[in-house]
């Protein structure tokens, strides 16, 4: 089973919309006569209490795992683009004195000289007599490798120390996309594992990859060796913090989910990621960066002692009691009593309930209103995965400080899940993706054709604020779309997408060889057309998830584009259940 396919046992069509009362299980005529399903039970045993905070605070060094599995490379492997041909001869003069006198002046590069040129000459003998370089001097191809400007990347880094500059250029891009083939491989061999042995088996197995992938990558003295460690901490990607973000959700009662799996993201995720260039800064050497966020992945073998299996997957394997005792253990935290009644009316729903027919994805094909918007989602997930990660690998051509411009940008994170997590049940998904995508288009031209410098970061910002918007609506939205028997296949296709939408941005970002503005110009295009695809695909904002094909063709045949949700109530429930927790 893959992430996504955990992801239907997690979201089901009735967690929406579906009354709860926190006195259920006091009700004893409603329990001889209603099905109790695992979410009444875990209501009884306290819907957000001291057990679900702790749990929730207990994620935040997988959150730290998948921070460092997907970003380090780029302080592993980024160079300075302020570099030249190194001249032994010339040693002695400073750094700006032998570029001036070395390398020809280039007008078509952005710093105005050649980085992959010299000039040809006697340079003992120019010292001697003085003389002065000029445009009629044959050039050759660097023939000592190159020096950078260290005060852009002050440490040494593998394309530093290996010289991935020039003819070499690629290796950068061409490592990370080898590193998303991983990813979809890792798909399918933690899917399979979390399938089988359980959820924490393979958030343990992840991240021992990963550990594996990062450790061994200091030992890397060629390319191949390299892409070949990238594939491995690529296979650790996702799995090694999206089990555990699963585990929690199971956990939290459904009114609650969407609140926590912002939450989530917004504190955890955001603060890591903004914090990972003055960890690399710390460093001080890409090897010693690559081993500190590499081995503490090494602790999620510890993670059993703390974290709790998930009962979604011990229910699916018939280990009703086992799930039972994990409920029984959280009312005991919460201060809950959970009535006997209660529970043997779960165990009795649990034996009764027949297992629905199992549907292939093709029946979903079959059908044009539901082939079209399966396809639309794909695509949209892909184009918004490519922008993202397009304009996290174009921050090193802004002409600002790399480490700052990679923290100011990060930051975006906390704020636009956080505001996701609110407005978007309100303005619905199809207008607030649309206008998203659409503001980080025009930003995302600003960027680069703005002049350089913080003008150039702040248009940034807002580009990456805005897709993060975007990317978090389309998380939701592709389970939203999908009928029941086909959700959990259906996320693992739309999953794979957004792993080839990011495997393309390396090779994107790579066109600034040619052209400078290049880049951002069709990460533009390709939001705009995101926005376009968004508006295309139907709306289903405070709409049950379909629960069967006829059901999603009809939702999805019946609506018009203008279609806009109203609003919704302010859900202030958190806060208060969170004081009430610590105040017990």
């Amino acid at each position: 089973m893959t992430v996504q396919r955990a992801i239907e046992e997690v979201v089901s069509p009735r967690d929406r919309d579906k009354p709860r009362d926190l006195e259920f299980a006091k009700q004893d005529k409603t329990l001889k006569t209603e099905d109790v399903d695992f979410d009444d039970l875990l209501s009884s045993a306290g819907e957000f209490g001291r057990y679900q905070i702790l749990l929730f605070f207990s994620t935040f060094p997988f959150y730290a795992y998948g921070v460092f599995a997907y970003f380090t490379q780029l302080f592993l492997t980024e160079v300075s683009p302020n570099h030249w041909c190194w001249i032994p001869e010339l040693e002695n003069l400073t750094d700006i004195e032998r570029r001036n006198l070395a390398i020809p002046i280039d007008d078509n590069t952005r710093f105005g000289y050649s980085h992959c040129e010299a000039y040809d000459a006697n340079w003992t003998e120019v010292l001697i007599t003085g003389r002065k370089p000029d445009r009629t001097w044959s050039k050759i191809p660097c023939q000592y490798g190159w020096e950078y400007n260290k005060t852009e990347i002050p440490y040494p880094t593998i394309s530093s120390e290996l010289n991935w500059v020039c003819d070499r250029d690629s290796y950068q891009a061409t490592a990370q996309s080898i590193f998303f083939i991983g990813c979809i491989i890792g798909g399918f061999v933690i899917g399979w594992v979390a399938d089988r042995y359980g959820r924490l088996p393979a958030t343990i197995v992840s991240n021992m990859i990963g550990c594996i992938g990062g450790v061994i990558s200091i030992f890397a003295t060629n390319f191949l060796q390299f892409t070949l460690c990238r594939l491995f901490m690529g296979m650790a990607y996702d799995n090694c913090m999206m089990m555990v973000y699963l585990l929690v959700l199971e956990y939290v009662a459904p009114k609650y989910r969407t609140y926590i799996a912002n939450m989530s993201f917004a504190v955890f995720y955001s603060t890591t990621v903004t914090a990972l260039p003055w960890i690399a800064l710390a460093s001080g050497h890409w090897k010693t960066l690559s081993l500190v966020t590499s081995l503490p992945m090494a602790l999620a073998v510890l993670s059993p002692l703390f974290m709790p299996e998930s009962p979604r997957w011990m229910l699916s394997k018939g280990r009703v009691d086992a799930a039972v005792k994990k409920v029984l253990t959280i009312g005991r935290i919460n201060k809950k009593e959970i009535p006997p009644k209660l529970i043997e009316q779960f165990k009795t729903s649990v034996k009764n309930a027949k297992k629905e027919e199992s549907k292939s994805i093709i029946e979903l094909l079959r059908r044009p209103v539901l082939r079209r918007t399966f396809i639309l989602i794909c695509v949209e997930y892909m184009l918004c995965a490519l922008v993202f990660d397009g304009l996290v690998r174009s921050i090193g051509t802004l002409n600002f400080d790399f480490f700052i411009s990679f923290s100011v940008i990060s930051s975006t994170e906390f704020p636009s899940v956080l505001l996701l997590a609110f407005i978007m049940d309100w303005t619905g998904r199809r207008w607030l993706s649309t206008i998203s995508s659409i503001i980080s288009s025009i930003f995302c031209v600003l960027t680069v054709f703005i002049g350089g410098g913080l003008p150039s970061v702040m248009c940034a910002v807002v580009a990456r604020f805005m897709i993060n918007i975007a990317y978090g609506v389309a998380m939701q939205w592709a389970a939203e779309v999908l009928p029941t028997p086909v959700r959990g296949s259906g996320m693992s296709v739309i999953h794979i997408c957004g792993f080839m939408g990011t495997m393309m941005s390396p090779i994107i970002i790579y066109l600034e060889t040619i052209v400078y503005w290049l880049p951002l110009v069709v990460v533009a295009c390709v939001a705009l057309v995101g926005a376009l695809i968004a508006f295309l695909l139907p709306e289903t904002a405070k709409k049950d998830m379909p629960q069967s094909f006829d059901l999603a063709e009809e939702m999805f045949s019946k609506q018009s584009y203008w279609e806009f949700p109203p609003s919704t109530k302010k859900i202030t429930e958190i806060g208060a259940h969170i004081n009430e927790s610590f105040t017990m």
